[in-house]
């Protein structure tokens, strides 16, 4: 299995630092570059891949070493360079020729390494069985660990938390475009992101949890998985269903609840020049936090600090290839919060489709007050088309863990002016399943609030699904000159 090790400096290690580093196993070792130059590699005699580096990243936004690497994860003051090294699967020297890149890079330029006991600036030599073993596919990206017909197997062991990296995005598109899932394995300890949950959400991408008492099991859904066929799927059961794995159910009743706030919103805008994208998060951010979001990047680690220009610079640019654009945004150290953009071009103009998730502990007041006046904001001035929200118990630090975690209940759909008109009014204010909508803004050209339940009412899935279906029905017109 792939081993990371993270070489944190205050200092961008330059190109004699790195390759000093991959020196580590001696000059008989070949260094290639992968990924348009993105990654250099360190080789065996005979071409396998045996340690991955990725170019440095520039990390300019507070607490991100800790919160993808752990509490105890130290980094330099201020700006620093994170400098991520993978060992492969294919010899057994790799982790230590890991551990000896980072710790080298980080003894000249004066950094640390995660994890510490990985570090050392010995010289390993591969031994002769190693350098004769069999060659592993040239196409498997850094990523990926077991490449089949049907699947791209990641495996992280060490991580406390798997993040969105630009390794883990490049191994689900080369998933994607093999037609094949993307599969994470992790033991029973590690967490996802949610920008990482996002993005395995849904078949066939899985994630793997290897629990050393019930065997694999998936860490969102709780099936028990086996390997099979090239690829991990659910053990099959008499009866059809899914057998739960022990290791999912809750094993004691729950603690006085860590909750999650999470916006689900939509806005549409003119494609012009003077558009400029980010806006609608910032605000709000700025509504339910009192500060903007401290930082955005297209992966994790987050590394720019927040600029909404930037970001518009980079999805315009995008656009002109044809690309949308996905990014994610977070938030500081003391108010968890994060989310994920995806931007398109799309016949009605640009459309950003924005998730915000905040996390609060018990004794913290979640600001269920602010969400009306937020709806109208965004309304009025950021091209609002749709924000449902919802709360759910869940942990305040804003990781998933391998467990069953009760779903979200909605508290509020809001429509936009826009598709309030497309609708027609009259037809949308129709109360629906005891509902009765606010108008927001100007009379003649409303958004609707409407409010779901307050975050403890399962019933409010069902008044929610019975409004989404009378909004979806096109009323039939009337023959000409009979009233409506």
């Amino acid at each position: 299995m792939t081993k990371d090790v993270i070489a944190l400096t205050p200092e961008m290690p330059d190109t004699k630092t790195v390759l000093a580093g991959l020196f580590a196993g001696g000059p008989d070792l070949g260094v290639t570059s992968a990924a348009d130059g993105a990654v250099v590699q360190l080789r065996a005699p005979d071409g396998r891949p045996l340690v991955s580096v990725e170019a440095p990243l520039l990390i300019q936004v507070p607490g991100e070493a800790r919160r993808l690497l752990g509490p105890d994860a130290v980094a330099p003051d201020g700006p620093y360079w994170w400098t991520e090294a993978r060992a492969s699967t294919t010899v057994e020297e790799s982790e230590r020729l890991a551990g000896s890149f980072a710790g080298r890079v980080a003894a000249v330029l004066g950094g640390t390494v995660w994890p510490p006991e990985a570090a050392h600036t010995e010289v390993v030599p591969l031994t002769s069985e190693a350098a004769t073993a069999a060659a592993a596919p040239e196409a498997t990206p850094p990523a990926v660990d077991i490449l089949t017909d049907k699947a791209a197997v990641v495996i992280q062991d060490r991580r406390p938390v798997v993040a969105m990296t630009t390794w883990l995005a490049d191994a689900l598109r080369t998933a994607a475009a093999g037609d094949r899932a993307l599969q994470i394995v992790t033991p029973p300890g590690t967490g996802l992101t949610l920008p990482t949950r996002g993005a395995l959400h849904g078949r066939p991408n899985r994630w793997v949890v290897q629990d050393p008492d019930c065997g694999y099991y998936d860490g969102l859904s709780g099936a028990r998985l086996h390997w099979r066929d090239g690829h991990f799927t659910p053990v099959p059961s008499p009866d059809g269903e899914a057998r739960i794995a022990d290791a999912y159910r809750p094993s004691a009743p729950p603690a006085p609840a860590e909750r999650q706030l999470a916006l689900s919103l939509r806005t549409t805008h003119p494609a012009d020049e003077n558009l400029l994208l980010g806006r609608a998060l910032e605000a709000s951010w700025r509504a339910l936090t009192g500060a903007p979001p401290a930082g955005w990047s297209t992966a994790e680690p987050i590394s720019l600090p927040w600029s909404p220009r930037r970001l518009t610079e980079l999805a315009r640019a995008r656009a002109q290839r044809s690309a949308p654009t996905w990014l994610t945004a977070i938030g500081a150290p003391d108010r968890p919060a994060i989310a994920t953009t995806h931007v398109s071009h799309t016949p009605a103009g640009i459309e950003e489709h924005i998730t915000l998730t905040l996390g609060y502990a018990p004794d913290e007041a979640t600001p269920l007050e602010t969400l009306a006046p937020l709806a109208e904001l965004l309304a009025a001035e950021h091209g609002l088309t749709s924000m449902l929200t919802t709360l759910r118990p869940a942990r305040r630090d804003l990781t998933v863990p391998p467990r069953f975690e009760a779903p979200p209940l909605p508290l509020t759909f809001t429509l936009g002016p826009d598709a309030v008109t497309g609708i027609g009014l009259a037809h949308a204010e129709q109360p629906q399943a005891g509902l009765h909508p606010t108008r927001l803004g100007p009379p003649a050209r409303p958004a609707l609030h409407y409010a779901l339940g307050d975050g403890t009412d399962p019933q409010a899935w069902a008044r929610f699904e019975r409004l989404g279906a009378h909004l979806a029905t096109t009323k039939t017109r009337r023959p000409s000159g009979q009233p409506d």
